[in-house]
């Protein structure tokens, strides 16, 4: 039966602490097991946990960012006139954000688009961008095409 004069922890479940420095037949008496002389060994031998022993941390050799960081940093999603090729030879004619993003060519929300002069582009077709390079301003408006900018 058991009762609160009877309850005791599961035999081998408690383990007496380790008692430093109460005699050499104790195991650990003398130095207490902290070694001899040195840094260790001493009192308040704290140490943080970056510490590589008087060598130069890692965080102060490394170098640092320096310059400028924009708070509000603008992200195109670039899109080449190759793409827009492959679009304005299936029948579009006119190609903004969604349109690219319906066809799967863009698979980002959210970020601006910018158009890239790479590739060639013989269809006439009207794109509405917020940016656009001036070598690929040149070739849509050579094809027939006109841009806009957003």
């Amino acid at each position: 039966m058991v009762s609160l004069t009877t309850l005791a922890p599961t035999p081998g479940s408690k383990k007496a602490r380790v008692r430093l420095g109460r005699g050499v037949n104790s195991g650990s008496g003398g130095r207490c097991g902290v070694g001899m002389n040195g840094q260790n060994s001493r009192t308040g031998r704290k140490r943080y946990p970056t510490f590589e022993g008087g060598q130069t941390p890692l965080f102060r050799r490394t170098p640092k960012k320096r310059g400028f960081t924009a708070f509000a940093p603008k992200e195109f999603v670039i899109v080449n006139l190759d793409s827009l090729e492959k679009l304005a030879k299936s029948g579009v004619t006119d190609i903004d954000y969604a349109v690219l993003y319906e066809k799967r060519i863009i698979r980002e929300k959210g970020k601006l688009l910018k158009v890239l002069g790479n590739g060639v582009l013989t269809e006439s077709v009207t794109i509405l961008a917020d940016a656009v390079s001036e070598s690929a301003k040149q070739k849509i408006e050579k094809a027939g095409g006109t841009v806009n900018i957003a």
